[in-house]
């Protein structure tokens, strides 16, 4: 065994790359890194910054590899490969960039040499160059001096020679590498293991699948071939990393964290083997019971994921071919409607899944399970209130959406079921009732919490919001849709409601409608032993958390109000700390957001979900969770002179979790 120290220019290692003389091990993660990331890494390489090292691994023995997302085939290797243990978010975004790749078209500004992604505004300014038009291999370095000094720039020519010239040596960059040789797999796998714990680019589940790997080549395949097979059945958020928790929970049902994925590490082939065979039983369960008596067609619904474990492990544990009782299938349907509603993995996961999976081999798992929820004697009941102020992040999209699927609702267009539209998610598209052009400016001040109110979501397609709605009332629509398919869709009767002056009223009427019909749906299910569901006493003091959007004079604002135990707090958000925050976050970096003038941190957790403390909460959400309210938020800025100044003080009480799904208004 040796280690080899060298050194290549990038334009040699994209050409190895694009030989196949450079390939991924099975044990490498997949690609991840953002567009604002690829163009960071191209001004470092053009401003002379150091960009690290890369590790490879050469060996005679054959082995398992995965697809690079180069967005080209590789060719054939002539000779045996490099495998590339450490540097392939860098490598991949280089050989993208230098081939043109659609989801790499970096730009750079030759007057300010600002870096960034495409857009529709740098394409119609001719300071911008796409770098691929100065480092690709057909580039015509002169034509696009040409046509920058025809453009009346306020550089000088030399100045724009210079600038093309150091863009153009970006390709002849030395990259330092050491390579691995004759290193056996799993001692590689242990030093890739190491090498990518050192910072946080890794999270736990990609260790654990290192190692697993080495031990077991193939089987990432394996999990990789598990999670196509539910993807086309419309569960594509079935991915390794849940399949990768779901095997962790298969292991063991003993100790104080089962959903620790540091248990695969220490688990024996065999076990593992088992393990996996459990999964695929439960899911093969689980997956037709959810969308043929549940009606949900897709992942893109579930709120947290999480929720299907205690499902698929129960399932898991029954032998080949054993029958469920209807009456556990009903309670085991009724707990995970519960559990969403309830938002049971919003805030600690791993310590609720502990709680759940420890009581599925019990008396009766139903009853225990409900039991971990708080709901083990009275049951859920919805109430119109429970719907006020939610937004499409809440949990409760989901039971909108099956208040309409259970009622038979249709496509307004092309009549065909709501689960047949789907947009590029996976997820069932939906519009509002109400248009937002007809509420915005209404004498009636109504509010974008209650523009973008559930109860003003409708499930039809983008044919139906396009060509149907448009930005018409209902008032004059309606006429145009059957009485009995709005009825399914939950849509009052009342010819007042569907003016824009009576919208209030409509939202008050449909949210009544809407949440009779999921407790509908709540009682088809209802174990026996739980007493009929009746309205609700008592309550605590409400809280809740809501974001707004403030712009004007150069500035923009994020505000975020919160209430909790009968106290209001207020604090100011700087918007481009959040999204570059969001950014490191994306690859495992936690950094710090401005808040009121003060620094606070943001938290990452191993399951890839970011935490950020506002005023009485701690909020929890993924990061497309955070990255979807940031953006509705400002989609209806509102001016910067009526922003409301932020809390002088820190929160001075207790703080607790808060799901960012539940943001957007008042929560139960």
């Amino acid at each position: 065994m040796a280690v080899e120290r060298t050194n290549r220019d990038v334009r040699t290692l994209i050409t190895q790359i694009a030989a196949g003389e450079i390939m991924l091990p099975e044990i490498q993660r997949g690609y991840v890194w953002k567009a604002s990331q690829v163009a960071r890494l191209i001004e470092s390489l053009y401003r002379g910054y150091p960009a690290g090292s890369l590790l490879f691994w050469k060996t005679g023995q054959a082995a398992e590899t995965r697809q690079a997302a180069l967005g080209a085939a590789q060719a054939l290797p002539s000779v045996m490969p490099l495998y590339l243990l450490d540097g392939q978010q860098r490598l991949t975004s280089l050989f993208r960039v230098l081939s043109d790749h659609p989801e790499a078209q970096v730009v750079f500004n030759i007057e300010t040499e600002v870096f960034q992604n495409q857009s529709a505004a740098t394409r119609q300014n001719k300071k911008w160059i796409k770098v691929y038009n100065v480092v690709g291999p057909d580039a015509d370095v002169f034509a696009v001096h040409a046509e920058l000094k025809a453009a009346g720039l306020g550089i000088p020519d030399g100045e724009i020679g210079r600038r093309l010239s150091a863009l153009q040596k970006i390709t002849q960059r030395d990259f330092h590498m050491e390579v691995l040789h004759d290193f056996e797999y799993g001692e590689v796998a242990e030093i890739f293991v190491r090498v990518n714990s050192g910072g946080r680019a890794l999270k736990t589940t990609d260790l654990a699948l290192a190692t697993l790997s080495a031990r077991a080549p193939g089987f990432l395949g394996q999990l990789e071939a598990e999670s196509a097979r539910w993807a086309e059945r419309g569960y594509g958020a079935l991915d390794v990393n849940f399949l990768i928790k779901a095997l962790t929970l298969s292991l063991s049902i003993s100790g104080k964290r089962l959903s620790s994925v540091a248990k695969l590490t220490t688990a024996s082939k065999d076990s593992v083997e088992a393990g996996l065979e459990q999964v695929r039983r439960g899911l093969a369960c689980v997956v037709p019971l959810l969308q043929d008596r549940l009606l949900v067609p897709t992942t893109a619904l579930i709120p947290s994921l999480a929720a299907l474990h205690p499902l698929v492990a129960y399932y898991g544990r029954q032998p080949q071919g054993a029958a469920v009782a209807q009456a556990v299938e009903d309670g085991l349907l009724y707990w995970f409607m519960a559990a969403t509603a309830r938002n049971r993995y919003g805030g600690a996961t791993d310590t609720a899944l502990t709680q759940d999976i420890k009581v599925l081999d019990s008396e009766d798992p139903v009853k225990a399970l409900l039991s971990n929820l708080g709901v083990a004697e009275s049951g859920v009941r919805v109430g119109a209130r429970d719907l006020a102020g939610r937004n499409h992040q809440s949990p409760y999209l989901m039971f909108c959406y099956l208040a309409a699927a259970h009622a038979g609702a249709s496509d307004w267009w092309d009549g065909g079921p709501i689960s047949a539209a789907a947009d590029a998610s996976g997820k069932p598209q939906y519009s509002l009732a109400h248009p937002a052009a007809k509420l915005r400016g209404h004498r009636a001040k109504y509010s974008s919490v209650e523009i973008n109110e559930l109860a003003n979501i409708v499930f039809v397609s983008q044919q139906t919001a396009k060509n149907l709605i448009g930005s018409r009332s209902p008032a004059a629509y309606a006429q145009q849709v059957g009485a009995s398919d709005l009825a399914a869709h939950a849509i009052p009767a009342d010819p007042a409601l569907l003016e824009a002056d009576g919208y209030r009223d409509f939202l008050a009427a449909r949210r009544a409608l809407l949440a009779e019909r999921i407790t509908e749906i709540f009682d088809r299910f209802r174990p026996g032993f739980l007493a009929q569901s009746r309205e609700p006493g008592a309550r605590p003091a409400p809280r809740w958390l809501a974001f707004a959007g403030y712009a004007g004079g150069g500035r923009r604002v994020l505000v975020a109000d919160a209430q909790s135990g009968g106290r209001s707090w207020t604090g100011w958000v700087d918007p481009a700390d959040l999204e570059a925050a969001l950014d490191a976050a994306t690859a495992g970096l936690a950094s710090d957001v401005a808040l009121s003038g003060e620094s606070a941190p943001m938290q990452i957790d191993d399951e890839g979900g970011v935490a950020f403390g506002l005023g009485p909460f701690l909020v929890r959400g993924s990061l497309d969770q955070w990255r979807s309210a940031l953006k509705d938020a400002f989609e209806d800025a509102q001016p910067f002179s009526e922003c409301p100044e932020p809390t002088d003080e820190q929160w001075p009480y207790g703080t607790e979790e808060f799901p960012l799904s539940e943001a957007g208004g008042r929560a139960s």
